[in-house]
């Protein structure tokens, strides 16, 4: 199964790197695309380079949109670009995952009405749904994830929802989790 991971500068390190970490381990492909151009930079300064140019990118072929929270998410939000994306995701049944900032994009999108969902606490609104105060949350196919320290979690919701109970489990032996 294909990702894609839509970032801009002052996304959130952790979340986007642990997650695409955890998710190439588990042999999904993950592909980047930056709001500008080939690359993006974090919050805490860390550039992530070899994306692609959000522009390029055919989001029709793949089969989960990942966006990682950190201050980048008002740039997403503001971004027709981006909403569309996410329009034609939750138009067409495919995932949507999001953690921290990113899921009240979602919120504010109106995705969030009538569904379960978790996000970085300062920022629930009423969004229609139901907020849960826990590290991550499933709902349809909207996954969502509450802050960087979810992001262990998060990552193995994704997998396991894609790949399975057994897959998660292998890659959590690999990397020795035991919660």
């Amino acid at each position: 199964m294909k990702v894609l991971t839509i970032m801009s500068n002052g996304f959130e390190e952790l979340e986007a790197v642990g997650t695409i970490a955890l998710l190439r381990r588990s042999g999904l492909e993950v592909d980047i695309a930056s709001l500008h151009g080939t690359e993006a930079t974090g919050r805490f300064d860390i550039t992530v380079s070899k994306t692609q140019s959000l522009k390029d990118v055919d989001y029709t072929t793949y089969d989960m949109l990942f966006l990682p929270g950190g201050p980048h998410w008002k740039e997403l939000e503001d971004s027709k670009e981006v909403t569309n994306i996410i329009d034609y995701f939750m138009k067409h049944d495919k995932y949507v995952a999001a953690i921290c900032a990113a899921p009240t994009i979602l919120g504010r999108l109106g995705y969030l009405k009538n569904k379960y969902y978790t996000c970085f606490t300062s920022m629930n609104e009423d969004f229609g749904g139901t907020y849960v105060d826990t590290y991550t949350a499933i709902d349809g196919k909207i996954i969502t994830g509450r802050s960087a320290a979810a992001v262990i979690d998060f990552g193995f919701l994704i997998i396991k929802t894609l790949q399975g109970d057994a897959q998660e489990q292998k890659i959590k032996a690999e990397i020795y989790y035991d919660k």
